[in-house]
């Protein structure tokens, strides 16, 4: 199998823009401000709502599911990379995190 591209959180900046392949309640639990929610089963039929940006830079929790993202868009003709440890590994870096309520903001 071909090596999947990886970025580590501390080579993004904290505005980067990042494609999030979560599902919905993780998504809304807490997320990095620049980025954009296509849950991994969507990414198919949603392909033309990626972000401009190469590499792009495509997260889940801990780099699983990102990872089966970026070998498929990679087959695909993309230009993307797996986010290293995902998106725990952002919070644990202490990188920016929101979230669609008003608590605080989390992994889940």
């Amino acid at each position: 199998m071909d090596q999947i591209p990886t970025v580590s959180v501390t080579d993004l900046p904290d505005d980067a823009v990042v494609v999030d392949v979560r599902e919905p309640d993780e998504w809304a639990a807490g997320h990095a401000p620049g980025a954009v929610h296509i849950p991994l089963g969507e990414v198919p039929e949603r392909l033309a709502e990626l972000p401009e940006g190469e590499p792009l830079p495509v997260v889940c929790r801990s780099g699983g599911r990102s990872q089966r993202a970026v070998q498929w868009l990679v087959q695909q003709g993309f230009e993307v990379v797996n986010v290293d440890g995902g998106m725990r590994a952002w919070g644990s870096a202490g990188k920016p995190l929101t979230s669609e309520h008003t608590d605080e903001p989390y992994v889940l």
